[in-house]
């Protein structure tokens, strides 16, 4: 009969095999199913970042052999004035475009959250603008504020006023540049704004009219405070999209001229900041400074999405 002295006693080896595996070793299968995305991140997005801060300190065509020119492209940006010019294009553009299109958006949502019929079939015709591709779109506009057939001047002309060379005037090109990037964004953000609505408990709307508040009331004192959190999410991405345009006005504006020097119009009244970073990397075949472009537009947009950031957070404490 075997006694407890008769079992081998317990070493460091026994104990050892019998511990369970934890950390990599256990759940390697999960990271492996998870790496092929941080694989294609890093090929596509940490590197090419790391490459082009590496090129915004060399002078280089693209060809042939680089040259070392350190912090001398950040200086040259600093003082370049159609750098600035693009930036005070996009930056107005951006204003024109967004806060209407958040109004618009707002509005677009409220009726949506209060219709009774057909709610699919709106929400496809808001978001449908979207999807479809910018450069069609842009042609359409084009044709849409074209200065002799253009159906907007048709319009000021059947109420008696006078023409307006819509592509042809700074004012006239920003306004088009910025009515585009609204109708194309108005139905993607009031999908978003529906969805935050629909999040808000109705027991408050039910409060606030058995205590007689009307619908501008409950609007201002129920619906946008609890909103802020989502209309803090669509005035960011509002900035960092309508910082970064460039389709639109490449092409709205090639019917005015081919030749890059005119890029975005007469005076470059429509050239934003992705669209001189387009003509000094490919046009000029400058990457060094197209690339240095690239970090100062990042910096911009970093900047305004801070700034708006706290905007919104300091009125909601408020």
């Amino acid at each position: 009969m075997a006694t407890a002295l008769d079992k081998p006693p317990v070493t460091v080896e026994t104990v050892s095999t019998t511990r369970p595996r934890t950390g990599f070793r256990k759940y390697w299968h999960l990271y492996a199913a998870i790496s092929p995305f941080y694989l294609l991140f890093l090929c596509f997005g940490l590197i090419p970042v790391g490459f082009s801060l590496y090129v915004s300190l060399h002078r280089w065509d693209g060809l042939g052999s680089m040259e070392w020119a350190g912090l001398s492209q950040y200086q040259y940006l600093l003082g370049d004035t159609d750098f600035w010019n693009s930036v005070g294009n996009t930056i107005i553009i951006w204003a024109l475009a967004t806060f209407p299109m958040i109004f618009l958006a707002m509005v677009t949502a409220v009726m949506l959250n209060s219709a009774v019929r057909f709610k699919n079939v709106y929400r496809f015709a808001y978001f449908l603008p979207n999807v479809t591709s910018v450069v069609a779109i842009a042609i359409i506009f084009g044709s849409v504020f074209s200065t002799n057939f253009g159906l907007v001047n048709a319009f000021l002309q059947a109420v008696g006023l006078d023409q307006v060379a819509w592509l042809n005037t700074p004012w006239g090109i920003k306004i088009a540049i910025a009515t585009l990037m609204t109708w194309q964004w108005t139905g993607y953000n009031a999908i978003i704004f529906l969805a935050g609505l629909q999040t808000i408990p109705s027991e408050l709307y039910e409060a606030a009219r058995m205590d007689g508040a009307g619908p501008v009331q409950t609007f201002f004192r129920i619906t946008l405070p609890m909103m802020r959190p989502v209309l803090l999410f669509v005035l960011i991405i509002s900035t960092v999209t309508g910082l970064q345009s460039f389709s639109e006005p490449q092409v709205l504006l090639q019917t005015t001229a081919n030749d890059s020097t005119y890029a975005g119009g007469p005076g470059h009244s429509g050239q934003t900041m992705v669209l001189y970073f387009f003509q000094q990397t490919f046009d000029n075949n400058d990457f060094g400074y197209g690339a240095a472009v690239a970090w100062g537009i990042f910096l911009v947009v970093i900047i305004f999405s801070i700034v708006n950031w706290r905007l919104v957070q300091r009125r909601g404490e408020d």
